[in-house]
């Protein structure tokens, strides 16, 4: 029956006609009509809820042409981690106690959260009370997966991946949403879950996806740009958006990691796409700055500026920016230059203006400044600000690992010199503990400094001009330690970065004194913090009665303990060969 056929026929190419329309159309509006999928790779876990409605929220600004996640180069990635040497039985001993120690205290944290405010975002340390400042997505559970797993409790794991399964992320307990917070605690820890657990939970990677679906509306803006304090309950009415005017450095510049994974994980690369072209911009002024290879800590995301504003810091505000440079080299196998050529364009004025040395009694460390700069001064005239953040100590483990992946053998001792000046700062305190915020004497030449008590003197009275006292008196009323001139904010809240770069140059050199200090570190600290409920940070840790606050950041779990448990750990465990850690201690499984 001829005729029949033709209908047929007809009837066919029709429907294959309307099938490409519609597809053509729903891949313009920066869907996918086609899982594009290689065989040899696993494909998303689909949702359970197939009506998930952060996937179906219309693009207003949808991307015609996606960047593509760059091939990884095999073995273009040096091996990073020191060849650790067999440790005698007493060696062993002392290790697996310390562990063990470290472990103790974690589950005594999880413990008080998970008895006082299971499903909520923290736990008060001293109250008891269920708090929620991260959206109500129970930030401190999911901030604590890898740990839990890292550290073999598995019991745990499993009862926690039961309240995983709940997590809504169509409602949030806050009307204004940090994009990038939610990044690094939820994103990262659900994918860090993910991958060290084997990958053999898909609710882990199948509610990432779900959070990464949820934060990629957030970058539906006129430029693409995201917007960094993000109105959740307008976007989610599709209420339009546009990125902000005045936009921290950190928060828009520390989202590479973890959105690389997740379309490295379901080979959508929608999300690499997204963090591209944010980094792209930072690519293309990196030159135009008013301090050349580094960025202000403020940018115009609306209009593109990001060299306009003067000031310039690694610490608050920026750090992670820096930090995430080298860590995403390493995650694209090599796959990319362009992050090898944006960090070591901005350590060139790191290690000119940034990094000074504080006038110390013997000791030979750096710490990382502030610096203005308002584009007409010559850069040889400007003046590096002596003010060490804790929030800055990371710099110490970035330089490291820089050293090592850009095979930059005379940046380990810069490195080096970093750890040092915050263990410094520790050793100093007047707990043991590094306060949030000091202001030192910077010398002048950083080959040749000798302690000054007269200069020292002198910028103490500089700093407290309304104050008539002698300065002897000063020393003494404000709790100065030799070198220090001021304690900006005095408070310990339980931060992590300077174990983090204890820990990492501990893993690429070996040197065993570094395990030793990080146990004087970790007994003061728990020692001041610990309460009936969990740990609390510090409102005061320049004193000997330091009062607590009644608050545990979820990153106490995520990060601090996880840290110095890995530097007891075996050194296998969480390779940094292996993994990269991001921001917030979550190991993300590296391709290659």
């Amino acid at each position: 029956m001829p005729f029949v056929k033709s209908k047929i026929v007809s009837l066919t190419l029709i429907i294959l006609g309307l099938v490409f329309l519609f597809s053509f159309y729903h891949r313009s509006q920066g869907g996918s009509y086609f899982p594009l999928i290689p065989a040899t790779k696993p494909s998303v876990p689909p949702s359970e809820n197939s009506d998930y409605v952060w996937a179906h929220v219309p693009q207003s600004y949808p991307v015609r042409e996606l960047s593509r996640l760059p091939q990884s180069i095999p073995k273009s990635i040096p091996i990073i981690q020191h060849s650790f040497p067999h440790e005698s039985r007493e060696e062993r001993k002392v290790r697996i106690a310390r562990l063990d120690t470290v472990k103790g205290n974690f589950t005594h944290a999880w413990q008080g959260y998970k008895t006082h405010a299971w499903g909520s975002d923290e736990v008060a340390p001293l109250s008891g009370r269920a708090q929620n400042p991260f959206g109500g997505w129970a930030a401190t559970l999911v901030d604590a997966l890898d740990s839990l797993w890292i550290m073999g409790l598995k019991d745990e794991f499993e009862d926690a991946l039961q309240q995983v399964e709940k997590l809504d992320f169509t409602s949030c307990s806050l009307e204004e949403l940090n994009v990038f917070e939610t990044t690094i605690r939820y994103l990262g820890g659900l994918l860090a879950a993910y991958d060290v657990s084997g990958q053999k939970y898909p609710v882990l990677l199948r509610k990432a996806v779900e959070v990464g679906q949820m934060l990629y509306v957030a970058f539906d803006t006129p430029n693409r740009m995201p917007i960094t304090r993000w109105r959740f309950h307008d976007a989610l009415k599709g209420v339009p958006q546009e990125a902000g005017d005045g936009v921290l450095v950190a928060e828009i510049g520390s989202l590479t990691l973890e959105f690389t994974r997740l379309s490295q994980l379901t080979n959508d690369d929608r999300y690499f796409d997204a963090i591209q072209r944010i980094m792209n911009e930072f690519d293309s002024q990196q030159d135009q700055t008013k301090l050349p290879g580094m960025w202000p800590v403020v940018v115009n995301a609306r209009t593109l500026n990001f060299h306009e504003y003067s000031g310039f810091t690694i610490g608050g505000m920026a750090d992670s920016l820096y930090e995430y440079l080298p860590k995403q080299h390493i995650l694209l196998g090599g796959g990319s230059q362009q992050y090898r050529k944006l960090y070591r364009d901005a350590m060139v004025p790191m290690k000119e203006h940034i990094f000074f040395r504080p006038m110390t009694k013997g000791a030979d460390v750096l710490f990382p400044g502030d610096v203005s700069s308002d584009g007409q001064t010559p850069l040889s005239e400007l003046h590096t600000e002596a003010k060490a953040q804790h929030l800055s100590c990371f710099a110490g483990g970035m330089v490291a690992l820089g050293a090592k992946v850009f095979d930059l053998p005379e940046d380990l001792d810069v490195a080096r010199k970093l750890v040092n000046g915050c263990l410094w700062g520790y050793e100093t305190g007047r707990l043991g503990i590094m306060p949030e915020i000091i202001r030192t004497v910077a010398c002048e030449d950083t080959h040749n400094c000798v302690w000054d008590e007269d200069r020292w003197h002198h910028e103490v009275n500089q700093a407290f001009p309304d104050d008539n006292g002698s300065v002897e008196d000063k020393i003494k009323t404000r709790r100065l330690a030799p070198g220090i001139t001021k304690i900006d904010d005095g408070r310990y809240i339980l931060r992590p970065e300077a174990i983090e770069s204890v820990f990492v140059l501990y893993r690429i050199t070996g040197d065993r004194s570094l395990a030793e200090k990080a146990w004087v570190m970790f007994e003061t600290i728990v020692k001041h913090t610990i309460t009936d409920i969990a740990h609390a940070g510090l409102n005061d840790c320049t004193v000997d009665d330091p009062p607590k606050q009644d608050r545990m950041e979820s990153f106490w779990m995520a990060e601090t303990l996880k840290y110095f448990y890995l530097i007891f750990a075996d050194p296998h465990i969480v390779s940094l060969d292996e993994y990269v850690l991001n921001t917030e201690a979550h190991p993300l499984r590296r391709t290659v």
